[in-house]
């Protein structure tokens, strides 16, 4: 009887075993998890996706949330990140284009006549009329076709990109000469200062050169004045960017 006692007390002994161990045994291993991810994460991803991380594993250990409660949002803000660098980078690409563009224009001495400006839509190179035609003409003076010819050695970029050559004009109308309104004198000069830009370099694609005219429209400085005449008298040379703000990548039509 004494031993059936003791076998039964020992029984109910094993039976009540204190799982306080497993609290703290969790608590390591969630530790060592994410230990675990944030080595590998370091050795695949940016700076700005370790910070991401390490703000994620701060709420976890301060807030009680568990990582890989919500994988989807992580995955999102990745793939956010992802293509906002590829904006930053294209942007980048961009931004050495107009250095290269400058340092020609430092080279040949025409910071007078010349001006670079990264906007919305691009990378925008600004030429003065008076430097490449004569008042109400649309063919590119002799002394000045170097210019195009220059340009045309920049613009052979890779990845390539979209480029629109565009004309402008001052307000004065057309009363004489071969064109009838200065909407056909913009585009014209606008046509031929690609069409030469084009022709300079075989290593060019036609396909993504385009030429737009718009006259007396769209100017960057009143009429009234002869000077502000001058700085509407201009030809544009848009660089399109590759990648939109939301890193979305822009098709080419």
């Amino acid at each position: 009887m004494a031993l059936a006692k003791r076998a039964k007390r020992h029984k109910k002994h094993e039976e009540h075993i204190p799982e306080s161990w497993l609290i703290p045994y969790a608590d390591i291993l969630t530790l060592l998890l994410a230990l675990f991810i944030v080595l590998f994460a370091s050795s695949t991803v940016d700076e700005k996706k370790l910070e991401q991380m390490s703000a994620v594993f701060s709420s976890v250990f301060e807030g009680g949330v568990s990582v890989m409660e919500n994988p989807a949002q992580m995955e999102s803000e990745d793939a956010t990140s992802l293509k906002m660098s590829a904006y930053d980078e294209d942007q980048q690409q961009l931004k050495e284009i107009e250095t290269d563009v400058e340092q020609y224009i430092a080279s040949k001495e025409l910071e007078g006549q010349f001006d670079t400006k990264m906007t919305d839509e691009g990378l925008l190179v600004t030429i003065k009329s008076s430097v490449l035609f004569e008042p109400g003409k649309a063919d590119i003076k002799a002394d000045y076709d170097y210019i195009a010819k220059d340009l045309s050695k920049v613009l052979n970029l890779e990845p390539k990109r979209k480029v629109v050559v565009s004309g402008y004009t001052d307000s004065v109308p057309m009363t004489s000469g071969e064109f009838n309104s200065n909407w056909e004198l913009s585009v014209m000069r606008a046509v031929n200062f690609l069409t030469l830009l084009v022709d300079s370099n075989s290593k060019l694609d036609s396909a993504y050169f385009s030429a737009k005219g718009y006259g007396e429209n769209n100017p960057v400085a009143s009429n009234k004045t002869e000077k502000g005449k001058a700085q509407n008298r201009r030809v544009e040379v848009l660089v399109q960017p590759l990648v939109d703000k939301d890193g979305t990548t822009i098709e080419s039509e």
